[in-house]
């Protein structure tokens, strides 16, 4: 299953956390929130909030982060790093 990344188009992060995913050749289900009510509904059940960028991997879930961020949360979890091939 490939990690889901909910994004916001024009969002500066979620334009980062796609060209960071990209030079790390990671395939995603990239989900764009904006204008979605569907797609936000979703965003808000899996992280309890609405803020993009958001990565979700079975129970890996990275939430509103900037690319520090999120490589911090890869560094406090070997396993989800591992299976993401990060």
């Amino acid at each position: 299953m490939k990690p889901i990344l909910y994004i916001k188009q024009g969002c500066p992060w979620c334009i980062d956390a796609l060209d960071y995913f990209k030079r790390k050749k990671l395939d995603l289900d990239v989900r764009d929130v904006r204008g979605s009510a569907e797609g936000m509904a979703e965003l808000e059940e899996v992280s309890g909030q609405s803020l993009t960028p958001t990565l979700v991997h079975g129970n890996f879930l990275v939430a509103d982060f900037d690319i520090d961020e999120f490589e911090a949360a890869l560094n406090g979890n070997p396993t989800a790093r591992k299976e993401l091939g990060i």
